[in-house]
Order: structure tokens, then sequence, then C-alpha cells
């Protein structure tokens, strides 16, 4: 009767873990009204490394008494050229322009500026930018909304213009170029808009008389502000092919020696365009429009260091890292795809080879040096993620070739971690390299989400903060490989207690992931969160063992749809800018906006399949799985039978991966990262679960037992037709197709083959006497009926009690049942005849 309310039970726990990592948000300042006038100053192409105390005095004294950060520019294409920077930043949301580029780099802006009337201006073009934005490119951006938001608004220079533009084409306040005394125009609307020009150039002299022109603008601007007003200093694109990370200063009332942060990042010092429009309403206390913005109200947080330099430093690292991420992380991928294909193809006639025949004839078995070193071989492929995750720990971006650091940094740690699976505890048995490759993997992770995720920040297995689409938590790799670590290592726990408490442990396991994952002070993913809670209740509903019934099916879906429902609840009830990504796409559904966020979803899988290596990670691993270790020569459902616990954590992980991807749009990226790390892993278990399937075990003296009764399993069952009696030559009973169950055994037994020829010491010819100890002691000895001259199979130390897969071991690898062949040469006499009852006493059988 208790078990009936097992699953429910599990249920709510999941449930609960999940909503309390996903319903509290991290406290942040909260944007308020600071300022009469906003003005907002945009220099495209400028980077921190343009600033400097000579070449930008203005910009320097202005960046040491207010607050600063590193400004992300992406648009609706990519990279951002110049009028795409500007048309962003007046719509709040992912905008570009609809003209066509120059291969090779941005084309002249070619935007039109009509003065009809000496006071506003036109743009000619503003209804079909307005009209490409909404029905051709994914994000339903409105230029303008931005200058819609206010009664009036002031536009210097062309770029400017394109900012300010109402979604008509109206600009209210217009002016080729700065004056030398702007104040009038500025003081004559609450938001300016001003464009300083642009930095760019091939050679640092270039770049650095474009910076001084600017900030001699810039100066002119600062002398005629409006008092009590908020300056915005922003490179608002990129002017290459290249994109990189620009400058943000904030300087006014409330925003003095900070750091820059918005809601939309989540990390301090990190900044969108799309948040500047946010910024300038909130700090005017204005409501936001109809059609809310993508971006986020900025914030300024405190921990800057006191000297400039020193700040500046910070994001000037950041931006070198950045940008060599950028160059590596596909080279990483794509010989980390390629060398676990090499070497998946290699092993696979190891399978076919490792499982050792207990007769005497069969295929010479491969040398046990050959299968130690892939053994190493598929460890280290294994640990190539964690490793180059933790490289990132080395500032290898600062040597004079980064490539080659990294590669050095990483391989390194490869041999580190291979060197401490090989010697650890355990190392010897089936799950021993799996269960300390997954927990290395764990650890890495877990500890790098906990400690603020910066070594996923422009990692190479990371995200970058150029790219835009990640500033916090957990990655997409990181997710793959996180989940993978530990649903595995909840597996390998769990099938090292009593199989009653199996689904406990996977929830207790399981339930820390989701914590980490979803927290938004942690991983930060609520989507990774969901996907993961889906895959931990399938893994818990098969972990005791049988198969994924309609009835387990139904708690794992329900424990899933519980955790979305209350997460989708909660952040509706917060106010818009607090709101998550569940939150967003379901008011999109309300407002009628949703059908976007889908089409970007299906977008985006649909490039990232198709453009992305993990995606070969993934479908070479499937193709391994389903065609080399699921047959019956592969040994996966023999590990499958042995192990319960390991077949539902990798069920469990692969669910997980696959919803995790496609929900978050990235296609097969989370699970070519899961892949990276389960396919060498169980082809490694596969390999010596084979190796130990003719294994047999010295008998021993037992207490007295009627002929053909089994030893009584832990479960209550009775074995069926028993260990067979001593036949005339000493040997097994012949025929003996008994089946023992659930014995424990103290001892220690060590595995031995049995000797050939009428005297040898073996089980019944043709039989197949088997004992599933779930926690003897030793190594696993699988006996297979039809290798031979029969014998004893045991299962290992961590073999389920009485399980229906431990009993069909044999059976689900191909073997034959108990009888089923003749005589072997070698066998006791009486090979395959029907059993004869002995006087003498039962044997016990000691798992090896």
């Amino acid at each position: 009767m208790v078990r009936r309310f097992v699953p429910a039970v599990l249920t709510l726990l999941v449930v609960a873990l999940g909503i309390t990592a996903l319903s509290a948000r991290p406290r942040q300042g909260v944007p308020h009204r600071s300022a009469d006038f906003v003005v907002i100053a945009g220099v495209a192409g400028l980077r921190w490394e343009d600033v400097d105390p000579a070449t930008t005095p203005t910009l320097w004294r202005m960046a040491e008494r207010g607050s600063i950060g590193s400004l992300s520019v992406r648009s609706a294409r990519r990279p951002t050229c110049p009028v795409d920077g500007w048309l962003t930043l007046g719509a709040g949301s992912f905008a570009a322009w609809n003209g066509a580029r120059e291969s090779g780099g941005c084309s002249p802006d070619g935007v039109v500026v009509e003065q009809p009337d000496g006071i506003g201006a036109n743009l000619p073009d503003q209804e079909g930018v307005v009209h490409h934005n909404q029905e051709e490119l994914p994000w339903g951006a409105v230029p303008g909304s931005l200058s819609e938001s206010v009664r009036c608004s002031v536009a210097v220079g062309p770029g400017a213009a394109v900012a300010a533009a109402r979604p008509f084409g109206r600009v209210d306040r217009y002016a080729p170029e700065l004056s030398e005394d702007p104040a009038r125009l500025l003081h004559s609307c609450v938001l300016s808009i001003v464009d300083l020009g642009t930095v760019e150039g091939t050679s640092p002299a270039q770049r650095a008389a474009a910076a001084r022109a600017a900030d001699a603008q810039l100066a002119r601007l600062l002398a005629a502000r409006p008092p009590h007003s908020l300056v915005l200093v922003a490179g608002v694109s990129d002017t290459d092919q290249s994109a990189r990370l620009h400058v943000a200063v904030a300087d006014g009332p409330g925003w003095e020696r900070g750091w820059l942060t918005s809601a939309s990042t989540g990390r301090e010092g990190y900044l969108q365009l799309v948040d500047l429009a946010p910024t300038a309403l909130t700090a005017l206390g204005r409501p936001m429009p109809e059609r809310p913005f993508i971006g986020r109200p900025a914030v300024t947080v405190g921990g800057r260091p006191a000297d400039l330099a020193d700040a500046i430093a910070q994001p000037l690292d950041a931006e070198r890292e950045a940008a060599t991420q950028q160059g590596l992380s596909g080279w990483f991928f794509v010989v980390l795809a390629v060398s676990q294909t090499l070497l998946a193809v290699a092993a696979l006639p190891l399978l076919r080879r490792a499982r050792r025949h207990a007769g005497p004839y069969g295929p010479q078995p491969v040398s046990r040096r050959i299968v130690a070193a892939v053994e190493l071989l598929l460890v280290a492929a294994a640990l190539a993620v964690p490793a180059a995750l933790l490289a990132d720990a080395v500032p290898w971006w600062r040597t004079a070739h980064p490539g080659w650091s990294f590669g050095a940094v990483t391989a390194l740690l490869v041999v580190g971690g291979t060197a401490a699976v090989r010697f650890a505890p355990g190392h010897r048995s089936t799950l021993g390299p799996l269960g300390a490759v997954a927990g290395l993997t764990a650890l890495v992770v877990g500890l790098d989400v906990v400690t603020g995720a910066w070594l996923q920040l422009n990692g190479v297995v990371g995200y970058s903060a150029q790219a835009g689409g990640r500033y916090a938590g957990l990655g997409t790799v990181g997710l793959g490989a996180f989940l993978a670590g530990a649903l595995l290592s909840a597996g390998w726990l769990a099938q090292r207690v009593p199989r009653g408490w199996r689904p406990a442990v996977m929830v207790a396991v399981g339930g820390v992931a989701v914590v980490l994952v979803g927290s938004p002070y942690l991983g930060a993913d609520p989507i990774g969160a969901i996907a993961l809670t889906a895959g931990l209740c399938v893994a818990a509903a098969i972990g005791g063992g049988g198969w994924l019934t309609v009835s387990r099916l139904v708690w794992a879906v329900m424990a899933a749809l519980a955790v979305t429902v209350a997460l989708a609840v909660l952040d509706l009830r917060r106010p818009a800018a607090e709101r998550g990504s569940l939150g967003r796409f379901l008011a999109a559904l309300g407002d009628g906006t949703g059908g976007l966020t889908l089409h970007r979803s299906s977008t985006a899988n649909f490039e990232t399949l198709v453009g992305s290596p993990l995606t070969l990670l993934a479908l070479v691993g499937a193709l391994l799985v389903w065609f080399a270790l699921m047959q019956p020569w592969g040994g996966l459902m023999r590990l499958f039978g042995i192990y319960p616990a390991m077949r539902a954590a990798m069920a469990g992980t692969a669910v997980a991966s696959v919803i995790g991807g496609v929900l978050g749009g990235v296609a097969l990226d989370v699970t070519g990262a899961a892949a990276a790390l389960v396919v060498p892993m169980a082809l490694l278990a596969s390999l010596r679960v084979l190796d130990h399937s003719a294994d047999r075990t010295v008998p021993t003296a037992g207490r007295p037992r009627p002929d053909g009764e089994g030893v009584t399993g832990e479960d209550g069952g009775d074995g069926s037709g028993g260990v067979g009696g001593d036949g005339p030559s000493g040997g097994g009973g012949p025929g003996g197709a008994g089946r023992t169950r659930g014995t424990r055994s103290s001892t220690a037994g060590t595995s031995v083959r049995p000797a050939d020829g009428p005297s040898g010491t073996g089980g019944g010819a043709g039989g197949a006497a088997r004992a599933a100890g779930p926690d003897a002691d030793g190594v696993e000895a699988a006996g297979s009926a039809g290798s031979g001259a029969g014998g004893t199979q045991t299962a290992g130390p961590d073999t389920d009690a009485g399980g229906a897969e431990a009993a069909g071991a044999a059976e689900a690898d191909g073997a034959q049942t108990a009888g089923a062949a003749g005589p072997e040469p070698g066998a006791a006499p009486g090979a395959g005849r029907p059993a004869v009852p002995s006087p003498r006493s039962s044997q016990q059988v000691t798992a090896r």
C-alpha cells in the first residue's frame, strides 16, 4: 500500500524544490525617477581601449564620477552597423535598417534626413523601415518607440535622427551638428539624443584621432547640459565585421561611482544597447510603451574600484578574453566532435571481442593493455568539456599565443583528471570510472555556478558577452554537462543503496541540481530547470527497476507541468520589468505577440541545428548507442539489466537534454554537450560488463536444501530449478537451470573459470544458476547460458535484488537460456540431458 503513494510523494517533493528554486528573485537596485532631463550621447565604435586621460580627458573625468559598464550592441543583424545601432537605441528592441550591406563590412548609412521647416526633420524611409521590422524580422520592434513615449525629443546629427524619429518619420527638434553653444536646444525637450561621430580605423593613431574629436564634442555637450540631468554616453555599434563590447557611462544624480547593470544581463558591469531606452524613460518617470521593450532599465551597483584605471582594466580584460574566445570556441567543439567520433569507431571492434567465452573455443580476447588504453582515452574524452571550462581559471588569453596556451592548459587538466579517475578507489569496478567522471563534471560546473559563473562568462565552452545572448548563470554547454553529470551521479549513488531507496536518492541529488539550475541567484535558467525536472521525474520513476509505464510517465509529466505552471503564475504576478523569460512569453501570448517568440525560437533552433558542431556530437552519440551499444553484442542492454539505476539516469539525461535544447532555442546543443560525457562513459561501462559476462564463482558448501529448490530472494521470491547436485565426476549436476536471487554474501568471492575435462569444477552443463547480490563484495561476474560449460552467474556489488533486469541479463544480451545448448567439449557427463535429482546438498553461491 505504501508503494502506491511513493510516486505522488516524490512528485510533490520535486515540485516543491523546483518552485523554491524558481520563485525567488535576486535583489537589485530599484529603478526610479532620477532626472528632469536625459541626454544620450552616442559614439559608434567607441571601446574602452580608446579611453585614457590623455586622449579623452572629458570622458575620463565623467567616468570617474559616474557609473561605467561594458555595452553589448546586439541588434537584429550581426554585426551591428551604425545605422542598426541607432535604430535599436530608439526602438528599445532588436531592430535593423532595411538596406543592403556590403560584403566585409558596414555600408554607408545612406539615411536621408529632410528639413522642411528648419525646426524638426523627417525621414522619408521610416515607414518602410517600420514595416521591415514588424513584418520581416522576428523581433517585432517598433522603431521610434522611445520618442513616442515622450512629448518632445531633440536629435543632433544623422545617427541621432534615426534613433529619435517617430514611427511615421517625424523628428521633433533637429540640428545637423552640435553647435558651439547647444544649451538652448538641449533645454527645449526632456529627451535629447546626440551623435558625437564614429571611432574607427585600422591603426591606433586613426582611432585615437577619432576618439579625440568625439571627446571635444562631449565637452561642449556637458558644458551646456540642463540642470538635474542624466547624461548617458554609449558606443552604439560596431564599425566592422567583428562584434565587440563598447563603452557605457552614466553621469547624474544617483549614478555615482558604480557599475552599470540591468535585469536583462543579470551581471554587474554589463549592459545591453536595448536597455538605454527603458533607462531613459525610467529616469524621467515616464511609463513604458504599450508594446514593452526587450531591454530593462539600468541601475547602478557598488563594488567598483576607487581608481578608474583599475576599474577599466576589468572590462578591457573581459573584452580581450571574449574576442579570443570567439575564434577558439568553434575549433574546440569541432576537434572534440571529430575526436570522439574517431574514438567511438575505433572502440567498436572491442565490443565484438570484449565478451570472454567460458568454453575452450572462441575469438581471441583483446589484450588487456589495449583495453586499458582505450578506457583511459574514453575517460579523457568525457573530461574534455569540464577541463576546458576549468582552463578559464588560468588567464591564457593574455599570452602571446592564446590558442596554444588554452590547448596546453586544457590538455594538462584532462591528463590530471584522467589520472585522478584512474587511481580513485573503485576504479576497477564496472561503474567506477563512470561515477568518478560524472561526479567531477557536476562538481566543476556546480562550483562555477555557485561562485558566479565567471568561468563560463566569455569562456571557450561558456557564452560570450559580445554575442549578447547570455551574461550570467548556466550557458548551453554548461547546462548539458551539468544535467548529465548530476543525473549520472544520482544514478551511481542510487545503485549503491537498496532498491526501495533508489528513487528517493535520485530525487535528493536531482533536487539539488534543479535548485542550482533554476535559481535566479545561481544558474538563472528556468527552462533548464523545467527540463531537468522532467528528466529527474523519468529517472526516479524507473530508478527502482521496471520499465517506463504509462502511470510512471503520467507522474513525470505532472511534476514537470506543475513546476512550469507554478513558475508561470509566480512570474506573471511580478512587475513587467522583473519578469523572467517564461513570464514574458506568457504575457506576450496574452497581448497577441507570442507568435513572434515562437518564430524566433524555431528560427534559432534551425540555425543552430545546421551550424553547430555539437549537433554532430549528438547525432553520432545517438547512432552509436542505437546501432552498436543497444545491440545484443553491444553490452548496454546487459548494463541496464544489471544496473537499472544507470538505465534510469541515462534515460532522464536524454529527456532533459532534448527538452532543454528545443525550448531554449538551441536545438541539439544541450544534447550534444550531454552526449560528450554520457556516450564515452556508456561505452566504457559496456566494455567492462561484457568483459565480466563469462566469469564464474567458486562454489562453497551451504546449508542442505532439497533438490530443485532455489535460494529465496530478498524480495521473497523463490528461485526456479535450484543448483544441480554433483555429477559423476565431481562437477556440477547436469542440466540444472536454477536461478538464485537475492543472496547476500560478506565474503569476497574470487571468480575462476571452470577447468576443462570431466573432473573440472563448474556449474551444471548447459545450466545457468545466477545469484543477484545487491551488496555482495567483489567484482561482478555474469555467467551466460549457452556459452560453454554452464555455470553460476553473479551480479556485482551494485546489482538489483530480485529485479527482472538482473534475472534476465543474459537473455537481454542475446545469451541462450538454460539447457538450450547441447553438450560442449569439456562439459560434465550428462550435459544436455534432463536433470537427475541428487541427494547431496545444494551449493551456496558467493558473489564475486
